[in-house]
């Protein structure tokens, strides 16, 4: 029988319990997402996309919604912010090169300061996962999950009349096919999803490591292409309900070759497959907070919610990351930490990925990484003032040698134009020659109309800062050849070098 006194007592051991829970020291939880862009989110506005869990970790912390990424593209934006570092000085600028074990990161730092370090799903790593790897005591990358997600088997079988998508092909089919146009599902129910076993395996981590500090990182795959979604969802998202973004005049040299025969049905289509594959994504990233929650692990761990980048559906005729157009820059960021971060606080000062790694070590009280590009925000999470917050941002993508700028007014493309890129979006002319662009953001948020040759003073400001980022921290700043002009200069540091 419960009586007051066992009652009493039962509070008190709880409280007592809940206490020691909390004098333990903190939890980190890295949620990861692939292309998702920073304008298909509630919270920051978009009125379209379906994220109830994204939008309230926004409110129970601060949402950066002026954050960009350093380089568009996975790999090397991944590598970038697990090491702190620019993606050319982290060693890893395309898209297969491996990243060298023997760099420093954020997980090697977690395991120094006595934290148990994992990781599942998709790093981009592109090398086997190994217990150790790259400082994860338990390592569960694509690789891993794949093998353990087959042996499950298909799962239940989804019914002939229901159409789902095809093995996706990407370059192979045509690109309304591997970008998913007809909005099909992909061939199975949410429980039998890729990422619902991710899903599960994180959350039987967190069982299993309840009481002992933790990181970890959990990374899912969507809504990267083919955009995938369980067959629950198909339902869901009229494809008319979306308006494919309009084309600049200027757009149609530069549109790449794969996408010209989208019509204006299929854009629509691509669109809502990919509203919906984040829709999933929100879900699935609930589930993770939910479970730690249920643990009463929530109040006690620092939870940070980002993407590698963004991602264009239909700006400037894009269905892709590849280019420095704000779409594929802007990226969400989401810090929550109970009683220490800063509660429904929007930040809109500018910042970029490679604060990210600098934020987190200063933030949990571990050793800084021993090369940190980044500035901490730590005071925007602590609602302090910032005493010198960014002026500009700075970003490359060296597969088609282009570098980036942005200021709170200016946004500048430069691109040496001698690279033919193999990444699969080659335009009518693959080796333009050098170009330049220069877009008033406050009278041109959509970067169509180039002022470069009116700007001149403002051109060669916006390339001296970028030369300085590279100077400043690229490891052949030492070989720059001397006296050359400013662009050749530029052409020397877009250039790949990885190894």
């Amino acid at each position: 029988m419960l009586t007051r006194r066992t009652a009493v007592g039962a509070l008190a051991s709880s409280g007592v319990m809940r206490l020691q829970r909390t004098a333990q020291r903190p939890n980190f939880l890295f949620l990861i997402a692939d292309d998702h862009a920073g304008y298909v989110l509630g919270a920051n506005g978009n009125k379209q996309a379906e994220t109830p869990n994204l939008d309230r970790l926004s409110q129970q912390g601060t949402i950066f919604g002026n954050h960009h990424c350093n380089q568009p593209v996975c790999t090397p934006s991944r590598q970038s912010l697990l090491t702190g570092q620019m993606p050319s000085a982290a060693g890893v600028t395309v898209l297969r090169t491996p990243l060298d074990e023997r760099k420093p990161t954020l997980a090697r730092q977690f395991q120094k300061a006595g934290y148990r370090t994992a990781v599942f799903g998709k790093m981009h790593f592109n090398t086997p996962s190994k217990p150790g790897l790259h400082g994860f005591d338990h390592a569960a990358c694509e690789d891993v999950i794949s093998k353990e997600w087959a042996a499950r088997g298909g799962g239940r079988p989804v019914p002939p009349e229901i159409r789902t998508k095809p093995v996706w092909r990407p370059f192979k089919d045509p690109a309304r096919i591997w970008l998913n146009a007809d909005k099909y599902p992909f061939p199975g129910y949410e429980q039998d999803m890729r990422s619902a076993h991710t899903v599960r395996q994180a959350c039987s981590y967190l069982d299993e490591h309840k009481d002992k500090p933790f990181a970890l990182w959990v990374s899912l795959t969507e809504p990267h292409s083919p955009f995938d979604f369980p067959v629950e969802d198909r339902d869901w998202a009229d494809p008319l309900q979306f308006e494919p973004p309009k084309v600049g005049v200027s757009d149609a040299w530069q549109i790449p070759l794969i996408f010209r025969g989208l019509n204006h049905e299929q854009k629509a289509g691509i669109i809502a497959a990919y509203y919906t594959s984040v829709r999933y994504l929100d879900r699935s990233m609930g589930k993770v907070l939910a479970h730690l929650s249920k643990l009463g692990l929530d109040h006690n761990t620092c939870v940070v919610y980002l993407a590698d980048h963004g991602y264009c559906l239909g700006h400037h005729g894009r269905f892709e990351k590849h280019c420095g157009y704000a779409p594929a820059l802007h990226v969400p960021l989401i810090v929550r930490w109970p009683g220490r971060v800063r509660e429904n606080h929007r930040v809109t000062d500018i910042t970029e990925h490679i604060d990210v790694p600098a934020t987190i070590c200063d933030l949990m009280g571990i050793d800084a990484l021993p090369v940190l590009h980044g500035q901490s925000l730590r005071p925007y999470l602590e609602g302090r003032s910032v005493a010198k917050p960014r002026d500009h941002v700075v970003a490359q993508y060296l597969e088609n040698e282009e570098a980036y700028v942005r200021t709170a007014r200016w946004k500048y493309i430069y691109g040496s134009g001698k690279r033919k890129r193999t990444d699969g979006y080659e335009t009518e002319n693959p080796t333009p020659g050098r170009y330049k662009r220069l877009f008033d953001l406050k009278a041109d948020p959509g970067e169509f109309t180039d002022l470069s040759g009116k700007h001149g003073t403002v051109v060669n400001e916006l390339e001296e800062r970028w030369i300085g980022r590279m100077r400043a921290t690229h490891p052949d700043a030492l070989h720059e050849p001397p006296q050359a002009p400013r662009e050749e200069v530029m052409d020397f540091y877009l250039r790949p070098r990885d190894a």
